[in-house]
């Protein structure tokens, strides 16, 4: 079965050209304008990934990229003309799977997303059956709930986590107290290498570190390791539900 793609991009001859390069690739193609269309068209369609534009009327693809990803396996790929780094950042920092700059070249941009999708796939099948026991996961007055991918804080407030960030939680609270190395934490948040200067990893760590500054008796849960990688210092256990 081929992958289903959604490209959002408000131009038009862009949009189109887009649908044709993934159409002739023998993808099944949705295309919207704005956000609005992006909402209609995914309330109907199953999509595997999404190519966006930060540039957009209505909401832009940063406030877009928000909502997408508290939807679980969706592959998310800006393809824009604003190429600075805070901007490259931010797309990271919100959960974005890659980021590209028009002018694009189409066989860098055909092969990026064939490796997401599969890399999406591989995430697919390595998910549970349902009925699977859930976990929670309890350290100093928080809680983390396997099942809804959220975070509980010792006033039960409660964020929700992208993928990503749920992952490294995961990650380091079957890990206490031992040092992951930046490879380990991209591996087990994205199923990728790490690139160079590639940054994901510190800025999902920042965007973690900040629900437990809202809370003053757990600001340093997460600890830097300089030039090793992080490392979590909180009492875990782990509590399975049926």
């Amino acid at each position: 079965m081929s992958a289903k793609i959604l490209i959002v991009e408000d131009e038009v001859v862009t949009r189109q050209t887009l649908t044709r390069l993934f159409q002739h690739e023998g993808y099944e193609v949705f295309d919207a304008a704005d956000g609005l269309q992006m909402e209609r068209i995914m309330s109907q369609q199953t999509v595997d990934i999404v190519i966006m534009d930060v540039n957009l009327p209505g909401k832009n693809g940063i406030e877009l990229a928000e909502s997408l990803r508290e939807r679980d396996n969706i592959g998310l790929v800006f393809l824009t003309g604003r190429d600075s780094e805070d901007d490259r950042l931010l797309a990271l920092e919100i959960g974005a799977d890659d980021y590209l700059i028009k002018p694009y070249n189409p066989k860098e941009l055909l092969i990026r997303v064939r490796n997401l999708y599969r890399r999406i796939e591989a995430l697919k099948s390595q998910q549970q059956p349902v009925g699977h026991d859930s976990v929670v996961f309890e350290f100093n007055g928080w809680k983390l709930d396997s099942d809804s991918r959220c975070l509980f804080s010792p006033e039960r407030k409660v964020f929700r986590l992208p993928k990503s960030e749920y992952r490294a939680m995961e990650l380091f609270l079957t890990n206490p107290g031992k040092i992951l190395d930046r490879e380990t934490l991209v591996k087990k948040m994205l199923d990728r290498e790490l690139r160079p200067n590639d940054r994901t990893v510190d800025v999902a760590i920042r965007r973690i570190r900040r629900h437990f500054e809202s809370h003053p008796t757990t600001p340093n849960l997460i600890t830097t390791i300089h030039g090793e990688g992080y490392r979590f210092v909180g009492d875990v256990v782990a509590n399975r539900v049926e």
